[in-house]
Parts: C-alpha cells; structure tokens; sequence
C-alpha cells in the first residue's frame, strides 16, 4: 500500500510541475475583491491578464455573468467573475467531472459592460435579457440563448433589488429554467407514468421563491400555475382518476387566484378534463357520472364567459361544451 501510495504521489507532483506555467510566464492571479460595484457582461468578452488586448488571455466571460469590478484604468476594466454556482443545479451536473464555471479574475474592455452604476442599468439588462430570451425561440438562434436570458434577468434582481423591474425579471429567470428542466424531463423514460410522484419532479425553489418575494403579485400568480405541473400525471392511461385530480388543482388555482393571468387558461383546463371524464364515464357505461361531469363542464365554461368573455379560452371551452351537447368525443374520438 505504501508504494502504491508513493506513486501515486509522484505521478501527482509531475502533473503539478507539468500545469505550472514556463519560466518567465506570468501566471494569472486570481484576486476576489473585498467590495465594489457588481457587473455583468451583454457580450461574450474576453479577459486577459493585463488591459491590452494583445496579453495573454486568461478566459471568455459568457453573457450574463456575475462579475465584481475591483478597479478600472481608462476603457479597461479589472473584475472578478464569481462561479455563478447559484445559477446551477445539482441534477444539471454529469455523472462524471464538472460543469460549474471556476471563478476568473483579470482585464476587460468595459464597453459592453453594465456595472450597478451604469444610469438606467436595470433597463438595459432587462432589455438585452428580452432579446436574448426571443433569440431562444429562433433556431437560428445561439444555442445557449435561454441561459443567457435567465443569468441577465437574475442580475436585474441581484444587482437592482428595488427595481420596479425586479418582479418581473425574478418570474422571467425562474419560467426560463423551469421550463428547460420540463423539457429535460420530458426526454425521460420516467415522464410516461402515469402517478405524478412516479416522474421526475422539477425543482420548485425558484418559483416558491418568487411567490415568498413577491406575494400576491401578477409574478407570483404566473409561478403558482407552473407548479401545477408537477402534480400532473404523466400519462393517463385511460384512468379517470388522473382528469379527476388535474380538473380540482385548475379550479383550486382558479378559486385563489380569481383575477390572476392565467385563471382563464386554468378554467379551460378544467372544463377540458370535465369533457374528457363525461366521455370516460360514458364509454365505461356509467351515465351518472357521465352526466353530472358533463353538467359541470357547463358550469365551468360559464364562469369562464361571465369573467373572460374576451378569451381564446372562453370560445374554446364554449367550443368543447357544444361537442359534448352534440355527443362529439372529446377524449377517445376512436369511439365515434
């Protein structure tokens, strides 16, 4: 064990040697400041161990990224940009090695760089954050768009906490990574159960986080509507238990949040899942049950034309309840 271990050490000492910059190499110094203002980047810019662009190169800075600014000398920056290991997951990390940024410290041009200071700072990141969230839904777009659109959207928050703007950017940065981490989940062999505890759940800290922050607001009525998500069954397997369930979160949700922005999309939810139990119940021959969803199909539809009568979602319930008074399937249209 002892000259296994010896070895060892010495095939570590040699990699050491061999990672030590050459003789008259200046090796970059990784120096955290104690204060100054935060920053972040709207480009990908390059840091180097001097102000001059034609020293050595220590990184690239991606959009989005944390920085602190340690000092500046005329259009020349000198930051430190932190991990920004808040913005990563446990379940995002691979099985083997590493994803997280290291931390990196040097030179960059401060053209493109938007510091706390910087006069209407909260606009601008919300701005490029927007352009970078619709470049996302572009397939000619970057690939890492939406990531790049969420760090932005959290430095709105983080470095102008009393932005009138902050609300929204909090929501916007937690539905941007809940809705990669659905799509993840999607891919999964697990996303065809049909119980909801069988899948795999998404993370729900973000989003609580923003209901907890910002109470009672537009934001916080958007965040409880996501987590919804997490109670629906993956697939319903012909089960009336699942459409049963699902119609009774829409309408909790509805209930509490009666004027919210999605309330109207909840509603229709719920009128769907009622359609879709009429015809459930009706195939397996039970018209009571049949009956009394279909009732509450109507009623649901109501609500949603007294209160949106100007909806996308009040015509399309309105829509399911005529095909369910025309006996038109609306789940298992194989039957007709």
């Amino acid at each position: 064990m002892k000259q296994i271990s010896s070895a060892r050490m010495l095939i570590f000492g040699l990699a050491l040697l061999c990672a030590l910059p050459a003789t008259g190499e200046k090796k970059p110094q990784l120096e955290k400041p104690l204060a100054g203002p935060r920053a972040t980047a709207l480009r990908v810019t390059w840091l180097y161990i001097a102000p001059d662009t034609t020293a050595q190169k220590v990184d690239k800075v991606q959009i989005g990224r944390e920085m602190v600014v340690a000092e500046k000398s005329g259009p020349w920056i000198r930051v430190y940009a932190n991990t920004d290991i808040e913005e990563l997951h446990q379940r995002d990390t691979p099985e083997f090695g590493s994803e997280e940024t290291p931390p990196v410290s040097g030179w960059m041009e401060a053209k493109g760089i938007v510091v706390e200071t910087t006069a209407n700072g909260d606009q601008v990141l919300m701005g490029e954050a927007a352009n970078q969230e619709s470049l996302a839904s572009d397939p000619r777009g970057p690939a890492n768009a939406a990531q790049s659109a969420r760090l932005l959207y959290r430095r709105v928050v983080e470095m102008y906490p009393n932005s009138p703007l902050a609300p929204e950017a909090a929501w916007r940065a937690a539905d941007i990574q809940w809705q990669l981490w659905k799509a993840d989940a999607s891919t999964r062999p697990s996303a065809r159960a049909k119980e909801a505890y069988l899948r795999d759940q998404i993370d729900e800290s973000e989003l609580k986080k923003v209901i907890k922050q910002y109470p009672h607001s537009r934001q916080a009525d958007l965040a409880a509507f996501n987590l919804i998500d997490n109670q629906l069954c993956g697939d319903w397997q012909g089960s009336e238990k699942c459409p049963e369930k699902e119609s009774e979160y829409y309408e909790k949700y509805a209930v509490a949040h009666s004027d919210g922005p999605r309330t109207a999309q909840a509603l229709y939810q719920a009128v769907y899942r009622q359609a879709v139990l009429a015809d459930m119940f009706a195939a397996d021959g039970n018209e009571n049950k049949s009956s009394s969803a279909k009732s509450h199909a109507h009623e649901l539809a109501a609500r949603l034309k007294d209160h949106f009568a100007q909806s996308d979602y009040a015509w399309r319930a309105g829509a399911l309840v005529y095909k369910l008074d025309e006996g038109i399937p609306v789940y298992g249209i194989d039957r007709e």
